[in-house]
């Protein structure tokens, strides 16, 4: 029945993005996808469920292997939503998935030294982003 209430009325976008939500909740990954892309196809009407579709699709599509996929989006999601730092730390566990473990950890350490409360971590910020892209270097 919901089934064909969907497919009577494709606008809902909101409803795509709950039924995702839901299935991705429950472990059911794969039937999650296709109410991911439906929600972003249709257009979230609030910035707060496009970045989670985002976010979800993306997370979901590296569970699944979808690596690839899984950059282009949260790479496009760090692009559109700068300031939720979620969408670089899930781009770094797709990264690590794609053998792009430099890239990973550079972005790891520039989000932990950025969003860290920790005094310890904040005392050594400076010189935590200046190795961050510099790990494999030997002086």
């Amino acid at each position: 029945m919901l089934l064909q209430l969907l497919s009577a009325d494709d606008s809902n976008a909101e409803l795509y993005y709950q039924l995702a939500w839901t299935h991705d909740v429950l472990g059911m990954e794969r039937e999650a996808v296709s109410y991911y892309e439906q929600s972003l196809a249709h257009g979230l009407p609030d910035e707060e469920q496009k970045a989670g579709a985002m976010l979800g699709l993306g997370s979901t599509y590296r569970t699944l292997g979808a690596y690839s996929q899984s950059r282009e989006l949260l790479e496009q999601g760090v692009l559109e939503f700068p300031h939720r730092a979620e969408f670089k730390a899930f781009l770094a566990m797709t990264l690590h998935n794609l053998g792009a473990h430099a890239e990973a950890m550079e972005l790891l350490l520039k989000l932990l030294s950025e969003t860290s409360a920790d005094a310890g971590i904040h005392s050594y910020s400076k010189a935590i982003m200046f190795y961050a892209d510099k790990l494999e270097q030997v002086w």
